[in-house]
């Protein structure tokens, strides 16, 4: 039987856990139904290069961009088809970055003046990419559509509240807050306490953006290569010998920028970053008036929870994109909690249909920050980004490029971070399903 005419998987049926062998749900990012993933086999590749990119995600090409913006060769490899991991899995929303410690925390950790610089670069990360799709002319559907953070208890809210004001303060972002009594005017829920908004977020198609990022790149002379996995970095007296599943090359200088995708290739920064498992479903088409209901201004969300979800609408389609940890579980049973926590925000919706189920693989860091800079040994890296990627890689990949020239442009306030290791890092990775489920209680239980 072929998955057209299999029965269509709802979404009430994927909470309860029933007929999860159904092959009507594409299990592949819904983004690679308008931009299949482009094979790049038989491209050839150079004996010698300028700089040698690891990694084909948002980061690769940006840094690609501007390095040959400024005049140098740049070869850009990936282990497999480029953009197949987290650039074009994410869930396309668009944010600074601020989501990731209330104001008040980061000023003990860092203080003010530091946490002030950290929060005042997270927004130009985000005029950044906004910059970058404008004038490269990328269709990737970017908009300023907002963020609406729903508060699940009522302390959350006042909490929520004093952050913003803080943020305001601290770094001059705007935003606004949301009652309850009102929050039907952004979200067409009440499982909410009322929440908060930051109308400059942003939105767009996450495998649109990386086509074209990766056309640029090759329109200015740039290499993107495909199934060309990097076996060994060696250090030599001009620069740096890649050992490749596409052979040998020679370059000045290398940058790292895998992310979620982190090997053992530089053990350094393996023991800097644990994966974490994103997982991603998508549904049939809404009518128009229920979609517009649900979601009347079109905003990215999101809610308070340790262990959150987010979600948004899919652009230019009356679909629902929903986002959150993957399960442990195999098949699609890794996509149940998914449905429910759908459900339990939108509880009319059980008999649409899934259509779309999908994972990829996030980078996260020991300080919950991301980190760029240059190693000992002299490579070059961007990485961490701990789930708010598409931002800070694009940001990331363009500054670490231009230190590489040595434009002072280049600088951020996140040089002079320490970037410190997981004190044990194989018990760190095993631990995160255990760390989430513990989440999930505290969440359940209120604790």
């Amino acid at each position: 039987m072929t998955a057209s005419s299999t029965k269509p998987l709802s979404l009430r049926e994927l909470a309860e856990g029933r007929r999860l062998s159904a092959a009507s749900v594409a299990v592949r990012p819904y983004w690679w139904d308008a931009t299949p993933r482009r094979e790049t086999p038989g491209r050839p590749l150079p004996a010698k290069a300028d700089v040698a990119i690891v990694g084909s995600g948002f980061t690769g090409l940006s840094a690609a961009l501007t390095l040959l913006d400024n005049g140098r060769e740049a070869v850009v490899l990936d282990a497999g088809v480029p953009g197949f991991g987290a650039s074009t899995r994410n869930g396309g929303q668009v944010g600074s970055g601020n989501q990731k410690f209330r104001v008040k925390r980061l000023i003990e950790l860092r203080g003010e003046a530091k946490a002030a610089a950290l929060l005042r670069e997270g927004t130009r990360m985000l005029d950044y990419i906004e910059h970058l799709v404008r004038s490269e002319e990328i269709d990737c559907h970017f908009a300023r559509c907002g963020r609406f953070r729903g508060a699940m208890r009522p302390e959350h809210y006042e909490a929520m509240a004093r952050d913003m004001e803080d943020l305001k303060r601290v770094a001059g972002v705007e935003s606004f807050m949301v009652p309850r009594a009102e929050q039907r005017s952004e979200i067409g829920s009440d499982v909410f306490f009322g929440g908060s908004v930051l109308p400059n977020d942003a939105s767009l198609h996450p495998a649109l953006y990386h086509a074209g990022l990766m056309q640029r790149v090759e329109a200015r002379g740039g290499i993107v290569i495909g199934h060309a996995g990097v076996r060994r970095v060696a250090r030599n007296n001009d620069g740096f010998l890649l050992e490749t599943d596409a052979g040998p090359l020679r370059c000045r200088d290398v940058v790292i920028a895998t992310n979620g995708y982190t090997s053992g290739l530089v053990p350094p920064l393996r023991r800097r970053i644990v994966t974490v498992r994103s997982g991603l479903i998508a549904t049939a088409e809404l009518p128009a008036d229920v979609m517009t209901r649900l979601m009347p201004k079109g905003r990215v969300y999101g809610n308070t929870n340790r262990v959150f979800y987010y979600f948004r609408s899919a652009p230019g389609e009356n679909r629902i994109v929903w986002g959150g940890r993957a399960g442990r579980a195999a098949g699609m049973a890794a996509y149940r909690h998914l449905a429910r926590d759908l459900l339990a925000v939108f509880p009319d919706l059980g008999d649409i249909a899934v259509t779309h189920a999908w994972d990829g693989q996030i980078g996260y860091t020991h300080d919950e920050l991301p980190h760029l800079g240059r190693m000992a040994d002299g490579l070059h890296y961007a990485v961490g980004y701990c789930g708010t990627g598409v931002s800070r890689a694009t940001y990331f990949g363009h500054k670490i490029a231009l230190q590489m020239v040595g434009d002072p442009d280049g600088r951020t306030a996140f040089d002079d971070l320490a970037f410190p290791a997981f004190p044990v890092h194989p018990i760190a990775k095993r631990a995160v399903p255990f760390v989430e489920a513990w989440y999930r209680f505290r969440d359940y239980t209120k604790l």
